[in-house]
């Protein structure tokens, strides 16, 4: 005799809009936050518990998906061992039960709605953190092509305060609520990144603190890793290598960088950076050697969150490369690292190719090429120049460059005028 089915999960699953892999990456990702091992469940094994073929999961797993359903193992229709599965009533009885659920059912509608005030509450699900979600594809494109800016950090602090209205706005399963804080989490981490890129240090330390708050609720590795890696380069650009080193580390300690290869080279590449800010030399191309073997280990099919895709690859390795062979005074590799960053760079990383351009100008006026150099930094668009605070400042530190190497030059006429311009134009 064939195992009765789990038409209770199948219906919880179906409402949710959960897959077979799905439930199980879920349930997987809940194990891991209970037990701090990533759980080894997949698509089959939640479809041995829709046909009844496993009808009481081991004690884990029930207390996992318990988290992940906000019901109990026995409400998603699953049946403690020893026990046996209710015996199906008679078809006379069965349409006399029908009968009687159907009338009784009637009669509860009739009275709610006679009742003032006892509407159902509102029910929060995925496609209320998709929505959330699209809006803040919106935010991460903006910072892409204006960084810093302090109305991209208002709003994507405004979205990550909606996220959390959002949550007392009504009922939610476990899994939609720890969605909701990882969304939180991540929208005020890109208000972090906007503060750390304008070099509003003070108000990014107090995006930082709230966003570790939200993703310690939501559990979520991902999110933390961007969050402590964000604080890593913060640090850096503070000028405080120790600092940054060690927020950093936090990032490659969590499980997320052996579980995927592309975390685990962007924590390196991150690394090597910092270590080039701390003129640490052979460490810092150790950590990139790694970082790019870690890249090409990494299978560019698997599910990865909106923010990392939209930045990481090889072009910004490149540029983390660049940036620490320039502090460490490597000249001519910083330069090869910027043109390859630039040939890499896709066409809506804006600010990106600003700042490398400008960093590809340092490189080349340090080898004492003014004339490039200079050609080079007028390539920098007039809206970065004048409105991107990193920008801005390396373009400073460059005009004192260039009149400090070729005093009275052409070069030197040639930058001024041509930044007057800029300054007309704001």
């Amino acid at each position: 005799m064939s195992a009765a089915r789990n038409a209770a999960l199948e219906a919880w699953m179906a409402e949710h809009g959960h897959s077979s892999n799905s439930l199980a990456e879920a349930v997987n990702t809940a194990l891991e936050h209970l037990t701090g091992r990533l759980g080894g469940l997949d698509g089959s094994s939640v479809r041995a518990w829709k046909a009844g073929r496993v009808r009481w999961p081991k004690s884990a797993t029930r207390r996992a998906l318990e988290e992940v359903s906000g019901l109990s193992v026995t409400d998603l229709g699953f049946v403690p061992r020893g026990r046996t599965l209710p015996t199906p009533a008679p078809p006379q009885q069965e349409d006399a039960m029908k009968r009687r659920t159907l009338v009784g059912g009637i009669a509860a509608a009739a009275a709610a709605a006679a009742a003032p005030g006892t509407a159902a509450p509102r029910r929060i699900g995925m496609s209320d953190v998709e929505r959330l979600q699209q809006r803040f594809a919106g935010i991460v494109a903006s910072d892409h092509r204006r960084g810093g800016q302090v109305d991209i950090e208002q709003r994507a602090a405004a979205l990550a305060d909606e996220a959390l209205t959002l949550q007392n706005a009504g009922a939610a399963t476990q899994r939609v609520r720890r969605n909701l804080y990882a969304a939180a989490a991540a929208f005020r981490s890109s208000a972090m990144w906007a503060a750390v890129d304008g070099r509003r240090y003070d108000v990014a330390e107090g995006h930082m603190r709230k966003a570790q708050t939200l993703a310690e609720m939501s559990g979520d590795q991902a999110i933390k890793f961007r969050i402590w890696s964000h604080a890593g380069t913060m640090y850096r650009h503070m000028g405080r290598p120790a600092d940054a080193l060690a927020a950093n580390d936090v990032a490659r300690s969590l499980h997320i960088t052996r579980r995927d290869p592309q975390f685990a080279a962007l924590g390196l590449a991150r690394q090597g950076a910092i270590q080039g800010a701390a003129h640490q030399q052979s460490n810092a191309n150790r950590s990139f050697d790694q970082a790019q073997y870690a890249m090409l280990r990494a299978d560019p099919d698997d599910h990865r969150p909106m923010w990392m895709l939209a930045f990481w690859d090889q072009a910004e390795l490149h540029a983390l490369a660049l940036s620490a062979h320039l502090s460490l005074g490597n000249y001519p590799t910083a330069e090869f690292h910027a043109h390859r960053c630039l040939a890499n760079l896709r066409p809506h990383m804006i600010r990106s190719r600003a700042i490398t351009t400008t960093r590809l100008a340092h490189a080349q006026l340090a080898q004492g090429d003014a004339d490039m150099a200079t050609v080079t930094a007028m390539k920098v668009p007039a809206e970065a120049a004048t409105e991107h605070a990193r920008v801005s400042r390396m373009l400073r530190e460059f005009t004192a460059a260039l009149r400090a190497t070729a005093p009275g030059s052409a070069a030197v006429q040639t930058w001024a005028e041509h930044t007057t311009t800029w300054r007309a134009a704001a």
